[in-house]
């Protein structure tokens, strides 16, 4: 049985008190201000890193710039993750990697998100607010031939790492019936990202990326040599 977020004896900190907050005066799939949150934690210092710190605990709190369809400074509880009062839970919790390790998985997917495959800075084609994709780093679990558990980082971008807050979830019938549809050569293209466990972007893909790390004076010489080149 958990222990309730404003029990007079309960000894923990912040960021447990948070979630435990978050389950009862909240619940998930509902939202909340930053306001509100404040107010239930009152003098507290940092109490807003302490709710983002559940994050690497699987906890899904989305902002306006997951959700841009949520109001400045609302929030939505989307789902809870690991229960941190549990020192158990505490211990399983995936460790932080450097910021220099952090970079190298991102520089090896190419910069790109590994799900949608948007490159990072790159603008959504359906957003309205000119909302661009931000690049993280995710702890992936995966089942192995052998049966065992490999825990692997991967780059998503934050919408693709909130769980796609803006469409449904496709169904698989849907899936299956536009899989059949696909030619020989895109069925075996998909195959090898399935086999992989991650979109790999065509070399076009991979130059735009990198065109667009390049600096403006760059980028321009790569444009001229597109105009004139037959």
């Amino acid at each position: 049985m958990r222990p309730t977020w404003n029990d007079p004896e309960l000894r923990a900190g912040t960021k447990i008190k948070v979630a435990l907050w978050l389950l009862d005066e909240v619940g998930e799939g509902n939202f909340f201000t930053k306001a509100q949150l404040r107010e239930a934690f009152p003098g507290v210092e940092q109490v807003d890193r302490r709710m983002r710190d559940l994050r690497a605990n699987g906890w899904v709190i989305n902002t306006n710039r997951e959700d841009p369809g949520l109001p400045l400074n609302t929030l939505c509880f989307v789902r809870a993750g690991d229960a941190v009062w549990d020192p158990r839970a505490r211990r399983s919790a995936p460790q932080e990697i450097s910021s220099k390790e952090r970079a190298a998985v991102i520089a090896a997917d190419d910069y790109m998100c590994t799900v949608c495959g948007i490159a990072g800075g790159e603008e959504y084609p359906d957003s309205r607010r000119g909302e661009t994709a931000q690049l993280s780093v995710s702890a992936r679990k995966e089942t192995l031939e052998d049966g065992s558990v490999e825990q692997r980082y991967v780059t998503q971008c934050k919408r693709c790492k909130a769980g796609g807050a803006q469409e449904a979830a496709p169904q698989l019938q849907d899936v299956l019936t536009a899989l059949d549809m696909l030619s020989a050569a895109e069925r075996e293209e998909l195959a090898q990202w399935v086999r992989r466990g991650r979109r790999s972007p065509r070399r076009v893909e991979q130059l735009w990326t990198e065109f667009r790390r390049l600096p403006s004076g760059s980028r321009a010489f790569v444009a001229d040599r597109l105009r004139h080149r037959p």
